[in-house]
């Protein structure tokens, strides 16, 4: 049973590159404040496409120097790379959306992870009432499983990721909207990356948790991840996660599979209408679910559409 599982969660998807890349450690901010965070991680970026030249990696070296222009609250560039990256003006937002990623997510395919935030940047900055600010931020806070893995079907990459998706939310909620109001946080967990986000949620100053494409949860029910956040769920009418069997098998030492599905009325989410999209058609510029998961972000919750 457990191979059938694992099985299922293999799709014919190409993996990302796993080359150990040389790169310096993180780097530390000189000072506080946003600023010097930026300025700090974009020198890191920049020292580590140098390495990376050195090295004889082209394409990564391309990355890390197209990050070293950008707004990074972290980066490592050492293995398959660690970085969260802000689109907006973080210190002046009062709506915030952090986008978790699913596998085979790291610096040598964050190109398609950076389009999908900046997709919904721009649908966000289209549509935000006036005078409401808005900031999308890409987190690739953790070591992502390959899709062609045995880690990809069970906890245990979400359970060392956990710990970080809370420090990231609680290093945003000290930097965003310093405008003397309460910033609204919405997770947007694409994938494995929903694994994470429930691994996390116990307790976690968020808004709202959306799931997308989500193999399951590990957990029986909404209910059960114990947050005050909305826990929305939603999946393309192509997505094929929906033939991934929703079954949490017990084996010596780990737990295969996720359990509920979560967009069963057994799971008990708030299922909100995806289209007909595939797997990694969440954020399409266009398409339905990435207008309902603007509406959820800016808090037109009635206008969400299922």
């Amino acid at each position: 049973m457990a191979l059938v599982v694992a099985g299922a969660v293999v799709v014919p998807l190409a993996g990302a590159g796993r080359a150990r890349v040389p790169a310096p450690v993180p780097a530390v901010p000189a000072a506080a404040g946003l600023d010097a965070t930026y300025a700090a991680h974009r020198g890191n970026a920049r020292e580590a496409a140098r390495m990376a030249d050195a090295y004889g990696d082209r394409k990564r070296a391309a990355v890390d120097r197209a990050l070293g222009a950008r707004q990074l609250l972290y980066f490592d560039g050492r293995g398959d790379g660690l970085v969260t990256e802000v689109l907006g003006d973080l210190a002046r937002a009062d709506r915030v959306a952090v986008l978790v990623p699913g596998s085979d997510t790291g610096l040598d395919t964050y190109g398609r992870f950076r389009a999908a935030a900046l997709a919904l940047h721009e649908r966000l900055r289209d549509e935000a009432p006036d005078g409401t600010h808005t900031a999308v931020v890409a987190w690739l806070g953790y070591e992502t499983p390959g899709t062609f893995s045995t880690s990809v079907a069970t906890m245990e990459r979400a359970e060392e990721a956990a710990p970080e998706l809370r420090a990231a939310v609680t290093e945003l909620r000290a930097v965003a909207g310093q405008r003397g109001q309460r910033t609204r946080i919405s997770l947007l967990c694409h994938s494995y990356g929903s694994v994470v986000c429930a691994e996390a949620a116990h307790g976690l100053d968020v808004d709202d948790i959306a799931l997308l494409g989500s193999p399951g949860t590990g957990a029986r029910t909404a209910a059960a991840l114990h947050t005050r956040a909305r826990v929305w769920a939603a999946r393309g009418g192509d997505d094929w996660v929906e033939n991934v069997p929703h079954l949490s098998v017990d084996l010596p030492g780990t737990t295969v599979g996720f359990g509920t599905d979560p967009v069963s009325p057994d799971f008990g989410a708030r299922v909100f209408a995806a289209g007909d999209g595939g797997h990694s058609d969440y954020f399409a510029p266009g398409s339905v679910s990435l207008a309902n998961l603007t509406r959820i972000v800016l808090g037109d919750l009635r206008a969400v559409t299922s």
